[in-house]
C-alpha cells in the first residue's frame, strides 16, 4: 500500500503544477491585456474628465433639486444620498458599455488578427478588457465621492466599506463591458455600435432603483428591474457607500447575481470573439 501511495503521489503533483501554471499563466495574460488597455489612458486622460461632468450635473442639479422637494421616497434617506450610488452606477454603466468599441477600432487596425494568432485564451482577451474598464470606472468613483463629500452625502469611509464599493465597481463595470463586446462583435461597425448602445443605456439605467424606488414603478416594470443586472449593483453600492445603507435584497444575492451574469457573458464573448474578424 505504501508502494503504491508513493508511485501516485509524484503523478498527482505533477498534475497539481501543471493546473497552477495554467491560472497563473491565464492571469499573467489577463494582466496583460488589460496593462495594454489602461495604457491607453495615459495618451489621452482627458476622456475620464469629460465623462465626470454627466454624474456631477445629475448630482448637482437633478440631485439638488428632488432634494429640496422631496416628493421621491427614499425609505428614510435623504434623496442626495439616495442617488449618489444610483449616479455612481450610472458612471460605471455608461463608461463600460461603450468600452466595446474598442474592439472595432481593433479590427479596422489589425490588432485583433494578431491577438487570434496569439496562443492568448479568449476568455482572458475579453476579460483583460473588463478588468481595463473597471480601473476607468474607479476614476469615477473618486470624482462621486469627492462630489458627494462636498454636497454632504453620508458616505461610509470605513475601508472595509471602500474595498466593498470598488468590488462591485468592477463587478459592475466588467459585466456591461463584457456585454458591450458581445454588441461590437455583432454589429461590426462603429456607427451601428454607438446606435445600440444608446438605444441599451437608458432602460437599463431607468429599469433599475438608481434614481427612484422599485417599489414606485409599475408592476411590469418591477418585474423587468428584476432582471436587470444594473440593479444589483446599486443595491450593493448603496448598502455600502451609505452610512446606515441598507441592501433590499442582500449583499449574498448582489454579489451572486454579478458574479454570476459576469461568467454567463465572459463565456458567450469568448465564444463569438472570433466572429469581429469575419
Amino acid at each position: 500500500m505504501t508502494q503504491q501511495r508513493s508511485d501516485i503521489s509524484p503523478v498527482a503533483s505533477d498534475k497539481e503544477a501543471v493546473g497552477y501554471f495554467k491560472v497563473v499563466s491565464f492571469l499573467r495574460k489577463t494582466l496583460a491585456i488589460s496593462s495594454m488597455e489602461i495604457r491607453k489612458l495615459r495618451h489621452d486622460p482627458t476622456e475620464l474628465l469629460t465623462r465626470a461632468i454627466q454624474p456631477a450635473l445629475w448630482l448637482l442639479l437633478f440631485g439638488q433639486v428632488f432634494s429640496h422637494r422631496g416628493v421621491i421616497p427614499t425609505g428614510g434617506l435623504h434623496y442626495i444620498d439616495f442617488l449618489a450610488p444610483g449616479i455612481l452606477a450610472q458612471s460605471v454603466l455608461f463608461i463600460a458599455i461603450f468600452n466595446g468599441i474598442s474592439i472595432i477600432w481593433e479590427r479596422d487596425q489589425g490588432i485583433v488578427y494578431k491577438f487570434l494568432a496569439s496562443p492568448t485564451p479568449r476568455s482572458a482577451l475579453v476579460l483583460g478588457k473588463a478588468l481595463s474598464s473597471g480601473v476607468r470606472a474607479f476614476s469615477q468613483a473618486i470624482i462621486i465621492y469627492l462630489l458627494g463629500i462636498t454636497l454632504g452625502v453620508s458616505l461610509d469611509l470605513h475601508p472595509l466599506s471602500l474595498i466593498g464599493v470598488s468590488a462591485f465597481v468592477l463587478l459592475g463595470a466588467a459585466l456591461f463591458s463584457t456585454f458591450s463586446l458581445i454588441i461590437a462583435c455583432w454589429v461590426k461597425t462603429r456607427e451601428r455600435f454607438m446606435g445600440v448602445g444608446q438605444v441599451l443605456t437608458m432602460p437599463l439605467f431607468f429599469a433599475s432603483n438608481a434614481i427612484y424606488p422599485t417599489s414606485m414603478m409599475p408592476s411590469w416594470l418591477q418585474e423587468i428591474s428584476r432582471f436587470n443586472p444594473l440593479t444589483y449593483q446599486v443595491d450593493g453600492l448603496r448598502a455600502l457607500m451609505l452610512t446606515g445603507g441598507a441592501s433590499d435584497y442582500g449583499l449574498a444575492l448582489d454579489v451572486t447575481i454579478l458574479i454570476g451574469t459576469l461568467a454567463i457573458l465572459v463565456t458567450i464573448s469568448a465564444w463569438i470573439y472570433p466572429n469581429i474578424a469575419r
